[in-house]
C-alpha cells in the first residue's frame, strides 16, 4: 500500500475557465494556491480508495448545506472531505479510515483548524458519497449535528 500514490487532477485542456465545467473551474481556480484537491490510494499499483477534499469556499453544494446549521461554528472554516470511496474489491479492509486519516493530516499541514463531512443517511456504498455517520466516528470524527438525512461530522485537527 502506497500513500498518497496520485494527488490532484491535471489542469482543464480549455482555454478558459468558462469552457470548463463549473465544478471543474471552481477546484481548477484555487490549485496553486491550495494545491490537490483529491488522494487515491493504490494496492499493489491499483486503486482501491478515493477521497476528494479542498476548502469549503470550493463546494458550493457544502457551503449551503452548512448553512442549515446556524449552530456550527463561524470560524475557523472548516476543509471539508466531500467524496470517499472504495472499490467493492477493497472494502473491508481499513484502507478508507487510513486515506482519511491521511487526508486530515494533509489539511492540518496545510493549516486548517477543523475539517468536516457532510453524510447522506442511507447511501449505497456503491455511491461516491461522504460515507455514513458511522464511518466518520471510527475516523475520529465527532457526529455535530445529529440530523436525519445530513448529519454533519467534524474533527478538529
Amino acid at each position: 500500500m502506497r500513500l498518497p500514490v496520485c494527488e490532484g487532477a491535471p489542469a482543464p485542456r480549455a482555454t478558459s475557465t468558462r469552457a470548463c465545467p463549473r465544478k471543474v473551474a471552481l477546484l481548477s481556480r484555487g490549485l496553486r494556491v491550495f494545491g490537490s484537491y483529491a488522494r487515491v490510494l493504490l494496492v499493489d499499483d491499483r486503486p482501491a480508495a478515493y477521497a476528494q477534499f479542498g476548502p469549503l469556499s470550493a463546494y458550493p453544494r457544502a457551503q449551503r448545506l452548512r448553512e442549515l446549521y446556524p449552530q456550527l461554528p463561524d470560524s475557523p472554516l472548516p476543509a471539508v472531505v466531500t467524496c470517499i470511496a472504495t472499490t467493492r474489491e477493497a472494502r473491508g479492509q481499513g484502507l478508507a479510515l487510513h486515506l482519511v486519516g491521511d487526508v486530515c493530516d494533509e489539511l492540518a499541514r496545510r493549516g486548517f483548524a477543523a475539517v468536516e463531512a457532510y453524510p447522506e443517511a442511507g447511501a449505497s456504498p456503491d455511491a461516491t458519497s461522504a460515507a455514513s455517520a458511522r464511518f466518520w466516528v471510527r475516523a475520529g470524527f465527532a457526529i455535530v449535528v445529529d440530523d436525519a438525512r445530513f448529519p454533519v461530522a467534524r474533527r478538529e485537527l
